[in-house]
């Protein structure tokens, strides 16, 4: 895990901990609805609650989605555009503009109810959701941008951990709330606000960390772009290392700018090796989100229930528990085996883990169907065969952390030119915001007509589709961002080789030139 070069990339670490910071936001946004929504003090105060003191199922299902999902339609258009503002304004001030527009949606959300209703929350999670769609578009970005290749997918998984982490955080908010503040607005407004502390340190450390040294070369700003990756590898400006590095950056940006002159977006699309790298990035987001760790995720009480674990207590507590797992096991999988296992390798072992999980408790559920108390009864204590199923979805998100959690950010990441490198971004989140939308949308439904059934579905697109898409994907690991054009055959490798000897060339005579003015 650690290396002579782990404190020699001490300042990208601290880069990547400060952009990902906005990433515990998406973790916890995406985690808090689903208890909030369920906590009994909130359906009264919202009208979901009928004369006779039982819950309106199809109301309650209702606010539910919608609470849960605006958040992934304003996501959606976020990450998409935040392409044009971070290709314009630099991947660091697009971050800080997000995070501005993401406390604005959460002041909303805190200060509902009473007579503002549940516009409120509803306004601000689309404003929220914007805000966070283009922090997880460009963070990734930024990150990879700055990140040497021998560290880079340990790097940029941090993006899961941090998800992880915020999803943690929520669970354990909820419950406390529920346990300490359960008759009381505080069910909503604490959980919210805390939004505010977590956004208030983002955008403070951002003022603490460099633009992208590939951004600032993309546009021209050579002096600045030497400086900035001379800053994040602790190394002198006219390094060897350095001088290489950017070489690298240079002639990968030159050779686009070459071949594609004159030309615009299409280009930037279906030109040569770069169509199919978009179809991976809409794909494999696609996948993650019917992976069924969303469903769980977002309806983490509801789906607790679902397998026995009545009660708000009981459900809340047992979320809080998967929680603890997914961090602990994206942890070890980021910083121990991302490196060493390889991309697809993960994938595949990921998925097929899933799968035989989901196909368990969805045989266990079949068998051994579980009893709802009536209204007024106290929570039962979870049978053994809830128990079992519980354990299931615990080893089910170890599998999901090992692979599908953070390898599409790291992979999307890996694939894409300096020039197309946003764009691809924003489609891979785009992607992600809007079948994530759409699977919190319709979890609640299919949880409540399909039963066991919607385990077995799951199972079957973790085994049936995701396990097989990796085993088509071409390996990453260990190969620098200016080698992936190789990779998918947008140019060849000696073509390459010859931009990166003339970039050198180039270099070695300005230096030259410049010691030569000296003397």
């Amino acid at each position: 895990m650690f290396s002579g070069n782990t404190f020699k990339n001490i300042r990208v670490y601290w880069l990547a901990f400060v952009a990902y910071w906005g990433i515990i936001l998406f973790g916890y946004d995406t985690g808090i609805a689903g208890g909030v929504v369920s906590q009994s003090y909130f359906e009264t105060s919202f009208g979901l609650v009928n004369a006779n003191g039982s819950i309106n199922k199809s109301k309650d299902t209702e606010v539910s989605s919608n609470v849960v999902s605006v958040l992934q339609a304003g996501a959606f258009f976020g990450a998409l555009g935040s392409a044009p503002i971070s290709a314009w304004l630099g991947r660091k001030p697009t971050l800080i503009g997000f995070t501005i527009i993401f406390i604005i949606g959460a002041i909303l959300t805190t200060v509902a109810g009473g007579s503002q209703g549940i516009a409120y929350i509803y306004g601000g999670r689309v404003i929220s959701g914007f805000g966070i769609g283009g922090i997880s578009a460009v963070a990734p970005a930024y990150v990879s941008e700055c990140s040497p290749k021998d560290v880079r997918g340990r790097i940029t998984g941090c993006f899961q951990i941090m998800v992880a982490i915020g999803v943690m955080i929520s669970y354990f908010i909820n419950l406390g709330v529920g346990l300490h503040m359960a008759s009381s607005p505080n069910v909503w407004r604490i959980p919210f606000g805390f939004q505010l502390v977590l956004a208030g340190i983002m955008c403070l450390g951002l003022f603490t960390v460099k633009e992208s040294p590939r951004w600032l070369a993309s546009k021209g700003h050579v002096a600045e772009g030497i400086a900035n990756l001379a800053y994040l590898r602790r190394e002198p400006h006219d390094s060897d290392e350095v001088r290489r590095e950017f070489a690298e950056i240079e002639a990968a940006i030159r050779e686009e700018q070459e071949a594609r002159k004159g030309l615009g977006l299409k280009e930037a699309f279906f030109g040569k090796g770069n169509f199919v790298r978009f179809v991976i990035a809409f794909v494999i987001f696609f996948l993650q989100q019917w992976s069924g760790q969303n469903s769980v995720g977002y309806y983490a009480p509801q789906i607790f229930s679902s397998i026995g674990y009545s009660g708000t207590t009981n459900s809340l507590l047992a979320s809080g528990i998967y929680g603890i797992v997914k961090v602990i096991a994206t942890a070890l999988f980021v910083f121990f085996f991302v490196e060493s296992l390889g991309r697809k390798a993960s994938l595949f072992i990921s998925a097929m883990g899933m799968g035989i999980t989901f196909f368990i408790i969805g045989a266990i559920l079949k068998t051994h169907p579980v009893v709802t108390p009536q209204a007024g009864q106290s929570a039962p204590p979870p049978s053994p065969s809830s128990k079992g199923m519980a354990a299931m979805l615990y080893i089910y998100v170890c599998f999901y952390s090992m692979g599908w959690g953070p390898l599409p950010w790291v992979y999307v990441s890996d694939i894409f030119p300096t020039r197309t490198r946003h764009y691809g971004l924003a489609v891979g989140s785009g992607s992600q915001w809007l079948w994530n939308f759409v699977v919190a949308k319709v979890t609640p439904t299919l949880e409540t007509d399909l039963g066991f059934k919607l385990f077995m579905m799951f199972a079957t697109i973790n085994i049936g589709g995701m396990a097989v898409f990796s085993l088509f994907l071409p390996e990453t690991k260990g190969r620098s961002l200016e080698e992936m054009d190789i990779i998918f055959g947008s140019v060849s490798a000696e073509s390459r080789e010859a931009f990166i000897e003339r970039a050198l060339d180039h270099k070695e005579i300005t230096s030259r030139r410049s010691s030569d003015k000296h003397i």
